[in-house]
């Protein structure tokens, strides 16, 4: 959970100290990352196809296998990551015809190709990451994850406000914090992963078969992330529709609901891993006790953190801005935000556990539906035709994140039941 954290908290940090700057730079921020997360999520989401496959050969005992896949594994990521860096790039010319505030563009255009060009450390760290993850090492890439996160603050200081003699770059300065955390950050987990688990051999070319187990489940998986997350994205550009203001605040109230679902998806990584390990052991017991066991921590830790938005939701907003316009419309977003905590860790963690039994199509499907066909169309009409405006959005942002949490519940259920039958047989 901490390791996936390091994710959001890099945004996080940008928003917060960016958010000094002023309320242009913030919503610059959040035009630049709603882009970019969702080129992330899915090159993201494609390495996570790793863990499951690893997990599973190891609990058979195939001691060469997953030495195989990161191999394979590498050159399929390393080849993403160029290509996601390439089609950032080419999204640049079409953002004036985002229907944002056009002081927006100048000023974010610099920042986000600085951000962009972190896209392949950050997938080449992922997949290092996750095959650590496949074994159930998860240590390390936390502390990992930690210290990138310190590091990304201490050179947002120097760098965005000049401090200690570095130049005052401003917004660009959070960008360049942001490379260099995630270049050192793929460096030495990379050390980490060859030196405990060391590659005797480099790869022989591509081998099909391993490339298409690894596609299989992780492009599934990469657009779910997308199916979701971009969701999240062009809500963000109907805020912006209305106005910069409305975009900062839903920055805010994104920023901050947006920690506790990374943590969430730390117990999803960890349902994959356990469920795809019971698997390969044949132990249907354990692997329904494993699923109780992280349902059940989803929800306590969730209804923690929906407690913890709404107590103290007027302190946090007021970390990022002194706009009272804007803090007040991100402290009402959090309300919102409160009452789908449940729904978002649950989703969170059932796609987790899906993907542990290479359960990962219609998974897709139901993500695609609940957000693209229910969630947007609702989004745009509440905020752009009705008087709910930027709160519009966070209404049906909640009713897709339900609608997808009960589908995948269900489907969950049934391919426990199933399997544990199934097993219980041999």
């Amino acid at each position: 959970m901490i390791g996936q954290l390091g994710h959001v908290m890099v945004s996080v940090a940008d928003s917060v100290m960016v958010g000094k700057l002023g309320t242009l730079p913030l919503a610059a921020v959040a035009l630049a990352n709603s882009i970019f997360v969702v080129f992330m999520v899915f090159g993201v989401g494609v390495t996570f196809g790793i863990t499951p496959l690893v997990s599973n050969a190891d609990g058979q005992g195939k001691t060469n296998l997953p030495k195989r896949l990161l191999q394979q594994g590498l050159l399929v990521y390393t080849s993403l990551g160029a290509v996601l860096f390439l089609l950032l790039l080419a999204v640049i010319p079409l953002m004036p015809y985002f229907g944002q505030d056009p002081a927006l563009i100048p000023i974010t255009r610099p920042y986000y190709i600085i951000l962009s060009s972190s896209i392949l450390p950050l997938l080449l760290f992922m997949a290092f990451k996750q095959y650590a993850e496949g074994f159930a090492d998860t240590r390390f890439a936390m502390y990992i994850s930690v210290g990138a996160n310190l590091l990304n603050v201490l050179l947002n200081y120097l760098l965005i406000f000049g401090q200690w003699g570095f130049p005052e770059l401003g917004l660009n300065g959070a960008g360049w914090a942001t490379l260099i955390a995630r270049v050192l950050m793929f460096v030495v987990m990379a050390f980490y992963v060859l030196y405990k688990w060391p590659l005797r051999t480099l790869p022989k070319g591509i081998n099909r078969v391993l490339v298409r187990k690894l596609l299989a489940i992780g492009i599934p998986t990469g657009l779910q992330s997308i199916f979701e997350v971009g969701a999240f994205a062009v809500a963000a550009l109907f805020a912006g529709m209305l106005s910069a203001e409305a975009l900062a605040a839903h920055q805010i109230a994104i920023n901050l609901a947006s920690i506790s679902y990374m943590a969430a998806t730390g117990l999803g990584a960890a349902a994959a891993v356990r469920v795809s390990n019971q698997l390969g052991r044949q132990d249907p017991d354990n692997l329904r006790a494993a699923a109780r066991s992280l349902f059940s921590l989803t929800v306590i830790f969730m209804i923690f953190a929906g407690a913890v938005l709404f107590v103290f939701r007027d302190t946090l907003v007021g970390f990022y801005n002194d706009n009272p316009l804007v803090l007040n419309l991100a402290a009402n977003m959090l309300v919102v935000a409160v009452v789908f905590q449940l729904s978002d860790g649950l989703q969170a963690v059932g796609l987790g556990a899906l993907r542990g039994f290479t359960d990962v199509r219609l998974p897709t499907i139901i993500t695609f539906v609940a957000y693209w066909v229910f969630t947007i169309p609702l989004a745009y009409v509440l905020s752009q035709y009705t008087s709910m405006g930027a709160m519009g959005i966070w209404y049906a942002l909640a009713l897709g994140l339900t609608i997808s949490a009960l589908l995948l519940h269900v489907r969950f259920r049934r391919l426990l039941i199933k399997k544990s039958l199934e097993l219980k047989r041999i």
